[in-house]
């Protein structure tokens, strides 16, 4: 079976779009998955829907890996599948993305990034390092071709520009940290006077230069794994594909900036989930708070009740119905944002949760669960608390069920782990910090009202002794009670 290629696509009567030439327009650090899924996405319906006809060129981040070799073996194509559940109805939507042109490997030609670097079509520069790529590194050099470091090969690349008098150009950091495209932006400017290049590139940076912070969603699992699966898609496809890639119907790209950006950027035009903001934060808060939160609120009752996968959960009346009134009746009244994006953001946020293609393990959740609902729980119930006066029931039961969880019939200790034991079910590992876990050994003959007392009390867990909630000590231990007697299932119905 050919290889993807247009030659491939044309014999065998391909009719979908296809993008073969435009100008480059954009330069990507990174040839991952993800960026592939997400990014490039946008950008090739942009050429599609809004007649944007620009082509995306890619350097690779580190000199291993083979997908850049891939990418211009394929000529930049590869297959996308976007799949799950959109307002309840299966999608697995195929599409043949071709706004990729080549990939540029610049640990065997750095000429060749900086040519791209001086080139008049260059509007935009998008990356995803990971978490770790946006870091300042004394040791990044300017005489190294490349820089070592992420920072530094954007601040060749930009020094480049510069003197060749070409205009500034939109940097999109997608990097999973806070503030993404000021840390950036700091990083560039550090190496900049490490490396002495003057004020009047400095003055440049600043003016001409526009580093914008984004908040990107997309859960991207990426290659099929199943070697029989995958051969299937070949079949049907009639050619082989080395970059094959699938990411959820969902994606939404948050950008921090100016509204006339949004001219600049192809993206309003096209009708994209891409939105222009001045302020990125509380669009993180909304995806912490309801989609982070859901998860961390209800998947530790859930596995007591039963359940061993997110979509079942969707499938059982009484969870789902204790999500939901903890998203639309405790969560969403404490956001910033408008009411009804926040609800239409909580309904996909559902779809997701019932995506069929993916079997997301509640106990792969479960991990860290102190930490996580200190971060994505707590602010809501704290908010919620302040706003009304009154505790909210289903964040309430869901600090109960947290604290079920980590001493439901403990069995042993092991390393890095408490074993514990399912009502009438099988016993499992439940993983987080030792210290916490140490704790919950100390505590697995205590009864319900000294666990509670010596959970909310302990400031190393929360920051704050939270006895001091008004009512909150008694209503998580009668919440206990009723998980251990009558099962985490009738707990979460009670709050109905």
């Amino acid at each position: 079976m050919a290889q993807l290629s247009y030659k491939t696509l044309e014999e065998i009567g391909y009719k979908g779009y296809l993008k073969k030439k435009a100008p480059e327009k954009v330069l990507q650090f990174g040839t991952g998955n993800f960026l592939r899924a997400f990014v490039d996405y946008f950008f090739d319906i942009a050429n599609e829907k809004a007649d944007w006809n620009g082509k995306v060129v890619i350097t690779q981040h580190s000199p291993s890996g083979h997908t850049g070799q891939a990418i211009n073996e394929q000529e930049g194509l590869y297959t996308l599948y976007l799949r799950g559940s959109e307002k309840g109805k299966k999608i697995d939507a195929k599409r043949i993305i071709s706004c990729v042109n080549r990939c540029i490997n610049p640990y065997e030609d750095f000429a060749a990034l900086m040519e791209i670097a001086r080139s008049k079509d260059l509007e935009i520069i998008v990356s995803n390092t990971t978490e770790a790529g946006i870091v300042y590194d004394p040791t990044a050099k300017f005489d190294q071709n490349p820089p070592v470091n992420f920072p530094g090969k954007l601040c060749r690349v930009l020094y480049e520009r510069f003197k060749a008098g070409q205009k500034g150009v939109i940097i999109l950091s997608c990097e999973l940290i806070d503030n993404n495209g000021k840390e950036l932006e700091n990083c560039v400017i550090h190496h900049a006077k490490d490396w002495k290049l003057g004020d009047d590139f400095l003055k440049w940076l600043e003016k001409e230069n526009l580093f914008c912070t984004t908040l990107v969603d997309r859960i991207v699992p990426g290659r099929i794994r199943d070697p029989k699966e995958l051969a299937e898609m070949e079949k049907a496809n009639g050619y082989t594909d080395k970059l094959l890639d699938v990411g959820e119907v969902f994606g939404v790209w948050i950008i921090g900036g100016p509204k006339e950006l949004e001219d600049r950027l192809p993206f309003k035009k096209a009708g994209l989930n891409v939105h222009v903001v001045d302020d990125v934060a509380p669009y993180k808060k909304r995806k912490v708070r309801i989609l982070n939160g859901a998860h961390t609120g209800f998947v530790l009752g859930s596995y007591l009740a039963g359940q061993d996968i997110v979509r079942d959960c969707m499938h059982d009346d009484t969870i789902r119905n204790f999500m939901n009134t903890m998203l639309y009746k405790e969560i969403i009244p404490t956001l910033p944002l408008d009411k009804k994006d926040l609800e239409n953001f909580a309904e996909a946020v559902a779809d997701r949760f019932n995506n069929p293609f993916v079997d997301h393990q509640l106990m792969s959740i479960s991990l860290n669960s102190t930490s996580k609902w200190r971060a994505r729980n707590m602010p809501s119930f704290k908010e919620y608390v302040a706003k009304t006066g009154k505790l909210p029931k289903c964040l309430t039961m869901s600090l109960a069920a947290y604290i079920a969880f980590f001493s439901n019939d403990i069995q042993r200790r092991e390393k890095d782990v408490l074993i514990c034991k399912r009502p009438k079910g099988n016993e499992y590992s439940a993983q987080d910090d030792g210290w916490v876990l140490d704790f919950y050994f100390a505590h697995k003959n205590a009864a319900p009202e000294a666990l509670v007392k010596a959970v909310l009390t302990n400031e190393k867990m929360w920051g704050e002794d939270l006895t001091a909630v008004a009512g909150l000590e008694r209503a998580v231990t009668e919440d206990l009670k009723l998980i251990r007697t009558k099962g985490a299932e009738a707990a979460f119905a009670s709050c109905l």
